[in-house]
Order: structure tokens, then C-alpha cells, then sequence
């Protein structure tokens, strides 16, 4: 492996994925990834990193835990194996989004990034963390902590030690916890490649979390980002429209490069040796190195609200978990004001001034 990874060229995939079809979507992938080659070949700097949205094989199949299991593929898997053969062709590390992955060892459905080496092997496979509760019927593998999951075989943030730098993965709303990337960056993270379906109104607009996400993420740990995002209308994904924003961002935060709505391909030049540099030089803004992380205990404390648990819902539709997750929020609520009389008041207070 080399110490001095230089610079080359990264791409984001932003592709206009059809729920389903998975047929269909790897020959979109395949041509995607052609075409950045041929595209970026003039440029004189080596294409050495590949990014694909979120269930860019799959898209966003059925409402209930049965409809994803009959999507989901045990890895390897032929459908990983037809890009497999493209980062071989290319020696290229290809993040192929993610995929619905059945673990039988524990009769689960995980949200899994899977990266692919330039041989065609599996160098990163990220099982989802925080699935986006309640309408997202997945296992996140911390329920399964408790059934023995094993985090030797599978860490739950694991990143690859490449010729092209430390990369580690995130998944959607993944980047909306800042502890995920914070991890692996604590793991040693250069580059984060993040595999995301952000649909309207949170990918654009008012809030553009997509990309404010990416920005903040980078830097406060002084790492690239590469972000591929679905790029869907309500045809192809329905019931959502899907806008894309896909980005590549430096360890300063800057946008090196930016997409809009719709099917595109764009690229920037990154250099891990950069973020090295970087992070052992700047004496100002250096968060990794000036984190008081003896300060702060609130990782140790539950939150407000209650704790989502998905791994008991593998035969209930989201309507319903969505009602149950409803039903366990009030409760926790109406507990809430009951312990504390003064905001009790407060909202006894407000709601009679609604009311009149």
C-alpha cells in the first residue's frame, strides 16, 4: 500500500434509479460508469473513486419488511458481481450505493454500502446505523447488539485502508449524526463516500440538508466527501421526488463540485495526502485534535423521545409501524409532562391561547 496515495480523480453518480428494476438499474450503472471514464480520461489525472446513490440496484421496493426481504441478496451476489467486473475492467474502487443485504445469521434485512476494490473484491461493507425511523422497515445492527452480533466480523463503522487513503462509509441520514463520521474519523477516515436517497423536501430548498450535511460533516473532521445522491422523479420513485445534489466536498468544507436535479455525473480532484498535511499542520480549526472530549457524557444519557427499535418489525408495513412509533412518542410525552408541573403549565398555558 502507498504512503503517498496523490491526487486523482473521484465521481458521484447521480442516477435516476427505478424502483424494482433492478435489471435496468445496473445497465444504467454500468453505462454511468463508462461514461466517467471515457468523459474524465482527457483530463490527465486517473478516475480512481466511483460513488452510487442509495438502493441504486434496488430503489425503494415495498412498504413492509417481507417486500424487502424478497428484494434483498446475500453478499456476494450476481448483481454485485456484474460491477465487480467494472472495477476490475477499470481499477477503480466502486461504491455500488447500497443494496438490500439478508444476513440468515441473524434473519435480517440490512441497508448495506458496499464498496468494491479495483480486483473486484468487497473492501468496505457498511450496514446501516441510523435508518430513518420509522418508515424505513430495516434491521439497523445495533438492535441485534443483544442477539450476539457479532462487531468483530462486522464493525459497526468500519473503513478501508486503501492506496487512494482511509476511506469510511455513511448512508443517508446517516450524515445528520454528526458521532457517525466523527467514528470514523477516529478510525482514521480521509474520505467519506456517502450513499444517500434524500428525498423533497430535506434534499433542497429552504433547508438543502443534503448538501449542508456534507459540508458540516467535512469539516468538522478535516475529510473529503464524496456524496452521491438519487436523482428520481415521482414516475420513477414514487411517492417522493428524489433532487439530487449530489456533491464532492473538501476537508475545508468548500464544494469542490455540485449537481442539480436529475440523471449527472461529476467529478473532483482530491489528494488525501492533503488531509494529512492538513490535519498535522493547521493550528486553528483543527476540531479532531481540539475536541474536549472529556467534556461531554450525552452519548452515555438516553435522548428526548423514545429510542427507535425496528429489529421487532419484520412483518409490520411502515403505515403501521410509523402508528406504533406514533403511540410510543405520546406516551413518552405524556410521561414527560407528568414528571415535570412547570412545563406542564407551559403547555396547558399555550394551548388555551391557541384555542382562543
Amino acid at each position: 500500500m502507498s504512503l503517498d496515495p496523490g491526487e486523482f480523480l473521484a465521481v458521484a453518480c447521480q442516477m435516476d434509479t427505478v424502483d424494482g428494476a433492478v435489471g435496468q438499474n445496473l445497465k444504467q450503472m454500468v453505462t454511468m460508469i463508462d461514461w466517467a471514464m471515457e468523459g474524465y480520461s482527457a483530463l490527465g489525472v486517473p478516475v480512481r473513486l466511483i460513488v452510487f446513490p442509495e438502493l441504486a440496484i434496488h430503489g425503494s421496493v415495498g412498504a413492509t419488511y417481507a417486500d424487502k426481504r424478497r428484494h434483498a441478496i446475500e453478499l456476494p451476489g450476481p448483481e454485485i458481481e456484474e460491477l465487480a467486473e467494472k472495477a476490475r475492467s477499470h481499477g477503480v474502487y466502486l461504491v455500488a450505493g447500497t443494496v438490500f443485504e439478508y444476513e440468515p445469521e441473524y434473519d435480517a434485512v440490512f441497508n448495506t454500502l458496499v464498496m468494491l476494490a479495483p480486483s473486484g473484491e468487497i473492501a468496505l461493507r457498511y450496514r446501516k446505523v441510523n435508518v430513518w425511523y420509522p418508515l424505513e422497515t430495516t434491521q439497523s445492527p445495533i438492535d441485534l447488539l443483544g442477539e450476539g452480533y457479532d462487531t468483530a466480523r462486522f464493525p459497526l463503522f468500519p473503513v478501508a485502508h486503501t492506496e487512494i487513503g482511509t476511506i469510511g462509509g455513511l448512508i443517508c441520514y446517516d450524515g445528520f449524526f454528526p458521532e457517525v463520521t466523527r467514528q470514523l474519523a477516529a478510525e482514521g477516515a480521509e474520505i467519506f463516500v456517502r450513499a444517500s436517497a434524500i428525498m423533497d423536501p430535506w434534499g433542497s430548498g429552504p433547508t438543502g440538508a443534503s448538501v449542508m450535511t456534507d459540508r458540516m460533516r467535512s469539516l468538522e473532521n478535516l475529510a473529503y466527501t464524496v456524496s452521491a445522491q438519487r436523482g428520481s422523479s415521482p414516475r420513477t420513485g414514487p411517492p417522493f421526488s428524489w433532487p439530487g445534489r449530489s456533491s464532492i466536498v473538501d476537508f475545508e468544507g468548500r464544494v469542490l463540485s455540485e449537481a442539480e436535479r436529475g440523471e449527472e455525473i461529476i467529478m473532483a480532484r482530491i489528494d488525501a495526502n492533503r488531509v494529512r498535511a492538513y490535519r498535522e499542520s493547521v493550528l486553528g480549526g483543527n476540531m479532531l485534535a481540539h475536541n474536549r472530549t472529556e467534556a461531554y457524557d450525552y452519548l452515555t444519557r438516553p435522548g428526548p423521545g423514545p429510542r427507535p427499535r425496528l429489529s421487532t418489525g419484520r412483518t409490520v408495513s411502515e403505515t403501521e409501524h410509523f402508528a406504533t412509533a406514533r403511540e410510543q412518542n405520546d406516551a413518552y410525552w405524556a410521561g414527560y409532562y407528568e414528571r415535570n408541573p412547570f412545563w406542564r403549565r407551559r403547555r396547558d398555558l399555550a394551548a388555551r391561547e391557541r384555542d382562543a
